[in-house]
């Protein structure tokens, strides 16, 4: 279980989180909602680790902070090596988060033909399209089946399709016992996938 207790963060003065608590459990959606400014993308950043709460604390079962092995964080910003095919690109990532060559190639192998992209293995990024591009990015952040997949605005940027195939993955990796939590803008989608909704 994922427990948010009593974050607070200020930046120039300015609180951006205010006192947020609340639990996300095994399996479960949560969605962050509000305006631009609220503060979703500083609250992922503390929950991933990245950025220090001034107050206040993240736990996970019962222990405080997420191991960063455990984690599938896709940031809003997002970004890929464009001159590296999306195979080898791919291997790369994953062994950054602790696979070996050989378990990462044939998880990521299984990804690609999944998500339709076994024929882009051998393809440079640069000559993706965007919304290929965005299907690698998501492949390479649940590869090694992270227990808590953190999604910053996972549909910006996505037409129909690719939102359909991103929301139908994220129910299949919640049902699977993967906690979820996202930020979005994308308020039927947010229906459609989360068990609960903070705003903030």
């Amino acid at each position: 279980m994922l427990k948010v207790e009593n974050i607070s963060k200020s930046f120039g003065g300015q609180r951006v989180l205010d006192g947020v608590t609340f639990t996300a459990n095994r399996g479960e959606v949560v969605g962050l909602l509000g305006r631009n400014g609220a503060g979703k993308t500083t609250l992922l950043r503390i929950v991933c680790g990245l950025l220090e709460a001034d107050s206040g604390r993240v736990l996970f079962d019962d222990h405080v902070g997420v191991p960063k092995e455990l984690i599938g964080n896709l940031p809003e910003e997002r970004g890929l090596y464009r001159r590296m095919r999306a195979g080898e690109q791919a291997l790369y990532l994953a062994q950054l988060k602790g696979m070996g060559r050989q378990e990462a190639e044939q998880s990521l192998r299984q990804w690609f033909d999944r998500l339709g992209m076994a024929e882009w293995w051998n393809t440079q990024a640069s000559r993706l399209s965007k919304g290929m591009q965005q299907r690698l990015q998501f492949v390479v952040t649940v590869v090694h089946s992270p227990r808590l997949l953190v999604l910053d605005e996972p549909f910006s940027g996505f037409d129909a399709d690719n939102a359909d195939m991103l929301c139908r993955e994220i129910q299949r990796l919640s049902a699977d016992g993967t906690t979820v939590l996202l930020s979005t803008h994308n308020m039927q989608a947010a229906g459609q996938l989360c068990h609960k909704t903070i705003q903030l």
